[in-house]
């Protein structure tokens, strides 16, 4: 193997970290060109642990007859003490902190090392490599330590120094380019999590001066849960902390289905937005959204109830106005939300529900927004709101509305 074709495989792999190419996209690429020089990949694997509120370890597996597919383990599943695991050519480089392993396979060579190793001796493999390489610390974000890669021939007597000499050569580029991609994926899924997708994409998309807002009309979601004080008063963090999520857990999933974007976590209260250039529309999307929530709030608290958790109700207001979203707050820590007095009076229409015994109740201007959907609405009379000079007509689904 030459200077020259380390040379190109490195520049190659440094131009797809710069442009930012997909893994999914690179590796076949990176499979092709290195069978190219003889390696007769049969399966090459990328992975490392990421910086996820729900994902533990993320890897890229290229196979010659699949090509590529992506994996997530889930956190708290791994299992440190599986068979898999402890059996790993892996944990075994981990643990006696070798950077790389390299095991010949199939006939002539021994087995029973890696029950891996022999499955893939069984499907024709004739050599397998792994390697790892490790960050530095400002290199990546919090538990991602490093890039773990493994190579699998099936070329008669595996490897050849060449194959292998540019195999090797190429880990540092390699590992770039795919913290490149990994940290790329990190931050958009970090702000999406935290700001919500719509403000995430935003804000990526350079939306990030002080003071920068738009005026949107949108619905205005706001739900709170009933007697959240009492139930927090009365039990432990660890189970506050579960009926918290639970039902947060309930209401974000059946936002976001309906299209919905969660703006803020206020202690047990929820702010969310549906904009839309069809006004008319988002109304429609928010009412099945909230009957949806309201019905598997319910059926929550029957299943927490059965397993002698403790359960609360889920109240919600839906309101309609002009409101201002975008970036507020301090010099060093800004918000991207909306503001307005619309905001308000919604927060106010969730506090009144519990006292007048409705799980949804809906503005007089979100009633009008709602053009033919209206008739799925009934009223409930006339309400003052802490804060609003005028009192307010206030609606609720009609339950005889059904599905309509």
């Amino acid at each position: 193997m030459s200077v020259d074709d380390i040379r190109d495989m490195t520049d190659w792999l440094i131009d797809q970290g710069l442009d930012g190419t997909p893994i999914k996209q690179f590796l076949p690429a990176l499979a092709d060109r290195l069978n190219g020089h003889g390696a007769s990949l049969k399966r090459i694997n990328l992975g490392s642990d990421v910086l996820h509120p729900t994902i533990d370890t993320r890897s890229f597996h290229w196979t010659r007859e699949g090509g590529v597919e992506m994996t997530m383990l889930d956190r708290g599943t791994f299992e440190e003490n599986s068979p898999d695991w402890v059996q790993s050519p892996f944990r075994h480089m981990l643990v006696n902190r070798e950077s790389s392993l390299r095991r010949k396979l199939g006939e002539g060579a021994p087995t029973g090392e890696f029950p891996l190793l022999d499955r893939f001796a069984s499907e024709g493999g004739t050599e397998y490599a792994a390697f790892v390489m490790r960050y530095g610390d400002g290199a990546t974000l919090a538990e991602m330590d490093g890039m773990i890669s493994s190579w699998l021939t099936d070329a008669p007597g595996g490897f050849g120094n060449a194959q292998m000499a540019l195999i090797e050569s190429i880990q540092k580029p390699l590992a770039l380019a795919f913290n490149r991609n990994v940290l790329h994926t990190t931050t958009r899924t970090l702000l999406g999590t935290y700001l919500g997708e719509d403000a995430a994409k935003r804000v990526l998309a350079g939306n990030i001066e002080r003071g920068r807002a738009e005026s949107i009309r949108a619905v205005i979601w706001f739900s709170d849960l009933s007697g959240f004080t009492r139930v927090a008063d009365s039990i432990d963090r660890h189970l506050l902390l579960g009926l918290l999520n639970d039902y947060a857990g309930t209401v974000v999933d059946t936002l976001e289905a309906h299209g919905g974007n969660v703006l803020k976590f206020m202690g047990d209260g929820m702010l969310a937005i549906f904009p839309g250039e069809h006004l008319e529309d988002a109304c429609g999307h928010a009412l099945k959204a909230a009957k949806e929530a309201i019905d598997a709030a319910t059926a929550l608290s029957a299943t927490r109830g059965a397993d002698g958790l403790p359960t609360t109700d889920l109240y919600l207001a839906l309101h309609e106005g002009e409101l201002l979203y975008g970036n507020f707050g301090g010099r060093s820590r800004l918000d991207f939300t909306v503001l307005g007095p619309a905001v308000n009076e919604a927060s106010r229409m969730a506090a009144l529900s519990r006292s007048i015994d409705q799980r949804i109740i809906v503005s007089s201007a979100f009633a009008s927004a709602c053009g033919g959907k209206r008739d799925r609405l009934v009223s409930l009379g006339r309400y003052a709101l802490r804060g609003v000079a005028q009192p307010q007509e206030l609606f609720t689904l009609d339950p005889q509305a059904g599905g309509r």
